[in-house]
């Protein structure tokens, strides 16, 4: 658990819509990402092989000066640009993730560039190539996103896409304070707050008697700030909480209709819809 300006969180994998509602992220685990790097370091030293067989059969005879040269070149290609390269086209997958069922992302879930690519092996060539793939291990092991060094410095982290994503069903007001919750004014609340809010309730089987009581009174406190009037006296914090995210999100989905209604009605129709 964490504090974020004053708003108590939960440390998790999800991703939370503008309603409140998480996203449970298939994050890859530890054990599946050494396999992928296991599987792309066996192909590498494979074409390391060749490559060094065949290059040090056409540059027999020459000097000293391009026999390094030649090996530089093709360390770098075998283990950075040529992995860069076929990670960009494939939009975050190595061999190795093919294999497992991964892909690398951004931390928004978007598709990674050239440069989050670059930035990645380039780490990841002290990481595994000098450093034997130790700082990897560990750190991928401390952090909840089994981030290596090199997903840190690039802002990505790998996923797996053999496990759909499942989203939490929102909360629904209780039938007696829907009166009270639909005559309400709820003003902004910060993103914080909601996503703690939300958290809270999709994990209160979770927490002690004592954790639950004592933060579902500090949110209900927090919450109540940016509502008027106050609720009946004597209701449950929890239920305040489940009532007014619920508010929220039902004014949400009616506004954005009545958007689309307005859109639709004003604006000619799309000739390439």
């Amino acid at each position: 658990m964490s504090v974020d300006g004053g708003y108590r969180t939960y440390a998790g994998e999800d991703l939370v819509t503008g309603e409140g509602v998480s996203v449970e992220v298939p994050v890859a685990s530890v054990p599946s990402r050494m396999a992928a790097r296991a599987i792309d370091l066996l192909i590498t030293a494979i074409l390391a092989i060749l490559s060094f067989v065949v290059f040090g059969v056409l540059t027999a005879g020459t000097s000293e000066a391009v026999a390094t040269a030649v090996s530089i070149v093709l360390t770098v290609g075998l283990t950075v640009m040529l992995p860069v390269i076929f990670e960009t086209l494939t939009r975050g997958r190595s061999p190795g993730k093919y294999a497992l069922g991964l892909v690398t992302v951004r931390d928004d879930g978007g598709p990674i560039t050239v440069r989050h690519s670059a930035i990645r092996h380039l780490v990841g060539f002290v990481e595994f190539y000098m450093l034997l793939g130790s700082p990897a291990l560990v750190a991928a092991m401390i952090h909840p996103r089994a981030k290596r060094l090199g997903d840190m410095a690039a802002g990505t982290y790998a996923m797996s896409l053999r496990h759909k994503l499942q989203v939490t069903a929102p909360p629904e007001a209780p039938p007696a304070l829907e009166h009270w919750v639909r005559g309400t004014d709820i003003g902004a609340m910060p993103a914080s707050l909601t996503i703690g809010v939300r958290q809270f309730l999709t994990r209160t089987g979770a927490l002690t008697a004592a954790s639950r009581q004592h933060l579902g009174h500090d949110l209900c406190a927090q919450v109540l700030t940016h509502v008027s009037p106050p609720p009946p006296p004597g209701v449950h914090p929890e239920w305040i909480l489940r009532a007014v995210l619920a508010e929220r999100r039902r004014r949400d989905l009616d506004r954005m209709q009545a958007d689309a209604v307005r859109t639709q009605r004003l604006l000619p129709p799309d000739p390439l819809g």
